[in-house]
């Protein structure tokens, strides 16, 4: 069973607050990231991460239980971050994270550490070039690990566009990686 779900029911049905609590602590980074592709400003995301869930607590939406719960809380996600680009029509600036080094007496390891942070930077400033739907797909499908059906469900899209859609997503983010010299077979 699903624990979000679970948690849920005894938020909606039983007033139980712990479990709202535990449906944040479990699933705010998560849906934060997620915000973050579709709104491009991880600051932003926060502050939608915060309206969805404050969303839940207190509308206290139905679960259909047609989808996992993580699928039908990144939909509400969505859609809060729909609504809010469309009110905010403009572009918004992209904010990459801060990336250190955690310092380890081993030379080797922070090196090593050091080349893969500077890798995961140069991915994710390609998929910041890609389309917000791209960026999307390659979000749920990849970082998310939500199955094809699960991620149309979310971009409220079918099956097979999502297929496609992921095709062409990981096409041109290869693309764009190889005209920065990126050597992702070595990844």
């Amino acid at each position: 069973m699903d624990n979000g779900a679970s948690s849920y029911r005894r938020f909606r049905d039983d007033g139980d607050h712990s479990a709202l609590v535990e449906i944040i602590k479990d699933y705010k980074d998560g849906l934060i990231l997620y915000l973050t592709s579709i709104v491009g400003n991880i600051q932003t995301a926060e502050e939608l991460a915060e309206d969805t869930f404050v969303l839940i607590g207190t509308k206290k939406p139905k679960d259909k239980g047609k989808s996992s719960f993580k699928t039908w809380l990144y939909t509400i996600g969505r859609n809060v971050a729909i609504d809010y680009l469309r009110k905010h029509s403009k572009h918004i600036e992209i904010s990459i994270d801060d990336n250190n080094v955690n310092l380890i007496s081993d030379e080797d390891v922070v090196e090593s550490e050091y080349v893969k942070k500077e890798q995961k930077i140069i991915v994710h400033k390609a998929l910041r070039k890609l389309s917000p739907e791209y960026q999307q797909v390659l979000w749920l499908i990849y970082f998310e690990e939500l199955s094809n059906k699960e991620a149309a469900k979310v971009m409220k899209k079918s099956v097979r566009s999502i297929e496609s859609l992921l095709y062409r997503a990981r096409k041109s983010l290869k693309l764009q990686l190889e005209m920065e010299g990126f050597d992702y077979e070595k990844l």
